[in-house]
């Protein structure tokens, strides 16, 4: 192709691509217990929220980052890792639903994302436990490079 410019050589990620790569990287910020990433992963001009599993709901983004740094410093937080996300995209927001698999046990999460300044940033969480674990479960949570 002379002069022009070669579509396709060079692939773009799709806004569920992305979605999937924040919410991996808030897997990973809780994997790692690195609350100095968590904050970056939780938007600043949206109003945020969070369910833990057994918690009540907290509101506001200085609650809510309080819950994830008693969390993540607490030695005896379990190990956690998502499994089967499916994101969905609605325009400026989108949601990403999961299993979360601690050791045998499984639960069932909903992230909500937005756009802010071109980035896609957590809004809400809820996780709670399940009655029967998912019917197929990845070995290794897919990775979006």
């Amino acid at each position: 192709m002379s002069g022009g410019i070669r579509k396709g050589v060079h692939s773009v990620m799709s806004q569920s691509d992305a979605v999937l790569f924040a919410n991996e990287a808030f897997y990973r910020a809780f994997a790692d217990r690195r609350f100095d990433t968590m904050k970056t992963l939780w938007a600043k001009g949206a109003p945020v929220s969070c369910i833990h599993p057994g918690w009540g709901a907290l509101a506001g983004r200085d609650q809510v980052l309080s819950s994830w740094e008693a969390i993540l410093g607490n030695p005896d937080a379990p190990d956690i890792a998502c499994v089967n996300p499916v994101a969905q995209v609605y325009g400026e927001a989108a949601a990403v639903i999961c299993n979360e698999r601690i050791g045998e046990s499984f639960l069932i999460a909903t992230n909500v994302f937005v756009r802010e300044e071109g980035r896609w940033l957590l809004v809400h969480r809820q996780a709670g436990p399940v009655v029967t674990p998912p019917e197929t479960v990845a070995d290794e949570p897919p990775t979006v490079h």
